[in-house]
């Protein structure tokens, strides 16, 4: 693994952290509802863009919910330049990571198989 791919990885996982607390304990955006958790960040390999992929359950709205976070993006990157030591802050780009509800869909379908063949 190169060196740089290495850094890049301490950055994801740093990000990841810091977006997660700022998510849950300093954004008071009334339209992001529901349980909101980072899955995921994917920083770019000239530093200027991180993509946070966010799972969102139990929300009013789920679009709502991914708009507020949209909205939110230039308070949290803020914050981020405050505490993390980056010479860039990256653009935050909020994605909505559906990969736990494949796997839900994934499973109950191999659960249907599973009957269906008893």
């Amino acid at each position: 693994m190169p060196k740089n791919e290495n850094r890049l990885n301490r950055i994801n996982e740093e990000l990841k952290k810091e977006i997660s607390n700022i998510i849950s304990f300093e954004l008071k955006n009334p339209d992001a509802t529901g349980l909101i958790s980072v899955t995921k960040v994917k920083i770019t390999p000239d530093l200027k863009y991180a993509k946070v992929y966010v799972s969102i359950l139990n929300a009013k709205n789920d679009v709502k919910t991914m708009e507020a976070l949209k909205n939110s993006a230039g308070f949290i990157r803020s914050l981020i330049a405050k505490r993390v030591n980056l010479r860039i802050t990256p653009e935050l780009v909020f994605e909505k990571d559906d990969s736990m509800e494949y796997g839900r869909k994934i499973d109950s379908i191999l659960k249907d198989l599973k009957k269906e063949k008893e």
